[in-house]
C-alpha cells in the first residue's frame, strides 16, 4: 500500500486543528488515536476559554499563536457550525498593592497585538458585573475574550477534516517509531504505518515519543486540574469570564458562563506523576470554592450539578514546542493553556512547513463548512415543527433535562465520526449533561446505541473498554 504523506498521533483538539489543515492540501493523512473517540485527552476537560493573549510572554509561541487563533475562532465556528460567544473577560486585582501587576499586564497584552484591552476601576468593574466582591481594586478588561465548547471545537474539526479526506484511527496506540529512508515506520496496537511525516501531538505522552527519537530532551510534566459546573439556573451569575491576577493570595481560579448556560469554576493546579489521575478530591473543591470567592460573591454552589478533572500537558521550558526536532517528525508538544485558543493558528503552521517540505499542491476540492448535529432546544417552534415533520424521531424528548431529541442522538451516532459510547452521545448532543446528570435518559441512550451499532447491551460502554455499563441481563422467566 502506498504510504501515507502524514501520520498525526493524537486526535485531541490539536491534532484535529493540524488534520483540518492538512486537508487543504493533497495527500494522504491519517490521524491515529489510542483512545476511542476524538478529544478524550485535555481537550474533553478545561476552562473553555478563547483567550485574548495578553497573559503569554511577549516573543513567546504561546503568545503568538494565542492571538493569531483568537483572531479566527470566530469565523472557524461558523464555519464548522458549533457555538462561540464572546463575552468578554476581566482580570480582578484583589489587593491594591498588586495594581502595577495589573498595569504589567495589560501593557503586556499590548505588545502580544491584543486589541480591547482597558483597565478599570473597582466601581467601574462593579457596574459590569455587580456580584463581584469588594476587595476587586481594579480589574483588566478583555473584550475580544470569548468562550466555546472545546468538545465541539475538536469534533467539528476532526469532522471537517474526514468530510476532506483525512482517515480516523481509533483505539490505535503507537508503540513505537523507526526511522526509515524515506520518512517513519509508525508501530501500532493494529498494524504498521508506512509515513513520510509524523506529527507528534500526544499530549501528556508527547514527551516520551519526542524523547524516543530526539537527541534533545523535553519534559511534560502532567498537571491537574478540577473543576465544579453549575446549573443553568445560575448560569447569569456573571456574564464575563472572571479571572484572579496573581498575587499574594496566590492565583485564584476562574468563574465564567459557558455557551450552552451554565457556570464553571475552576481550575486548580496540582503536578502529579500519573497522567491517568483525573481523580476529584475534597481538598480540590474546597480550594476551589474559597479562592472563586475572593473574587465573586454569592457564589450559588449549592447549584454544583458535577465535578470533573482534567490534565494539561505542561513543558518545564513553559511554552510549546512548536517545531520539526528530528528528520520530518514535527512536535506540537506542551500543549497546554492557552492551547485551546492557539489550536487553529498551530494547524495552519505546522500544515504550511510540512506542506512545504513535502511539496504538497492545494486541494481544490476542500470544503471549509460542516455541518453539526441539529440542536432541538436551540431551534424556534416553527423549527422544531418542521424538523419533526421531516424525522419523527425528533418529536421523542430522551434527555428531559437538555430537552435532547431520540433523533439528535441518531444522528450522533451515524455522523461521520459517529458515537459509539455513552459519553460519545454525552458530549456530541448533551444528552446526560444536564441537572440529573444522566439518571434518567442513560437507559434509554444506550438501548439506542446498541439497536443503531447492531449490538446488545452488554457490549455498550460509558467510554473506554473496559467501562462496562451492564454486567449481566436478567429476565425474570429465567430465574428460579
Amino acid at each position: 500500500m502506498k504510504p501515507y504523506d502524514v501520520v498525526v498521533i493524537g486526535a485531541g483538539v490539536t491534532g484535529a486543528a493540524v488534520a483540518r489543515e492538512l486537508s487543504r492540501r493533497k495527500g494522504r493523512f491519517v490521524v491515529v488515536e489510542r483512545s476511542g473517540d476524538v478529544g478524550e485527552g485535555t481537550s474533553k476537560a478545561n476552562s473553555a476559554i478563547v483567550h485574548a493573549g495578553f497573559d503569554a510572554l511577549p516573543g513567546t509561541l504561546k503568545a503568538k499563536m494565542n492571538v493569531q487563533g483568537s483572531q479566527v475562532m470566530e469565523d472557524l465556528a461558523r464555519e464548522l457550525d458549533i457555538p462561540y460567544r464572546r463575552n468578554g473577560a476581566l482580570v480582578t486585582c484583589l489587593n491594591p498593592e498588586d495594581l502595577p501587576h495589573l498595569q504589567e499586564l495589560y501593557e503586556r497584552g499590548l505588545q502580544n497585538g491584543v486589541q480591547g484591552l482597558r483597565l478599570l476601576s473597582g466601581d467601574e468593574a462593579r457596574a459590569m458585573e455587580p456580584n463581584l466582591s469588594q476587595r476587586v481594586c481594579g480589574a483588566l478588561l478583555a473584550e475580544t475574550s470569548a468562550i466555546i465548547c472545546p468538545f465541539e471545537l475538536t469534533l467539528g474539526l476532526a469532522e471537517s477534516a474526514v468530510q476532506n479526506g483525512v482517515e480516523f484511527r481509533f483505539s490505535t496506540a503507537v508503540q513505537g517509531l523507526e526511522k526509515t529512508e524515506t520518512g517513519w515506520r509508525v508501530h501500532t496496537s493494529q498494524d504498521v504505518l508506512e509515513t513520510r511525516v509524523v506529527v507528534n501531538a500526544a499530549g501528556v505522552a508527547a514527551g516520551e515519543l519526542h524523547n524516543a527519537v530526539c537527541d534533545r530532551p523535553i519534559h511534560i510534566v502532567p498537571r491537574k486540574g478540577e473543576y465544579m459546573l453549575l446549573d443553568k439556573t445560575v448560569g447569569d451569575h456573571v456574564s464575563h469570564t472572571i479571572f484572579q491576577l496573581p498575587g499574594k493570595l496566590g492565583k485564584g481560579v476562574l468563574v465564567s458562563p459557558t455557551v450552552h448556560g451554565n457556570l464553571l469554576v475552576g481550575p486548580t493546579a496540582l503536578d502529579v506523576e500519573d497522567p491517568e489521575d483525573l481523580a476529584v478530591t475534597a481538598a480540590g473543591l474546597k480550594d476551589l470554592q474559597e479562592k472563586a470567592a475572593l473574587a465573586v460573591d454569592r457564589l450559588p454552589l449549592r447549584q454544583v450539578i458535577t465535578s470533573f478533572a482534567g490534565m494539561r500537558a505542561h513543558e518545564t521550558g513553559d511554552d510549546f514546542v512548536l517545531e520539526e526536532t528530528a528528520e520530518n517528525f514535527f512536535d506540537a508538544a506542551g500543549i497546554e493553556s492557552p492551547g485551546l485558543s492557539s489550536a487553529p493558528a498551530i494547524g495552519a503552521y505546522l500544515a504550511d512547513r510540512i506542506a512545504q517540505k513535502l511539496s504538497l499542491p492545494e486541494n481544490p476540492d476542500f470544503d471549509p463548512i460542516r455541518h453539526a448535529v441539529p440542536h432541538l432546544a436551540g431551534m424556534s417552534p416553527q423549527e422544531r415543527a418542521a424538523r419533526i415533520r421531516e424525522n419523527p424521531a425528533y418529536g421523542a424528548i430522551v434527555c428531559r433535562c437538555e430537552q435532547i431529541s431520540e433523533g439528535e442522538i441518531l444522528d450522533a451516532i451515524h455522523a461521520p465520526l459517529g458515537a459509539r459510547t455513552l459519553d460519545g452521545v454525552k458530549r456530541r448532543t448533551r444528552a446526560g449533561m444536564g441537572r440529573c446528570q444522566a439518571g434518567f435518559c442513560s437507559p434509554r441512550v444506550m438501548e439506542l446505541l446498541a439497536r443503531e451499532l447492531h449490538t446488545d447491551l452488554l457490549a455498550v460502554r460509558k467510554n473506554g473498554p473496559e467501562s462496562r455499563l451492564v454486567v449481566e441481563q436478567i429476565r425474570g422467566e429465567d430465574k428460579p
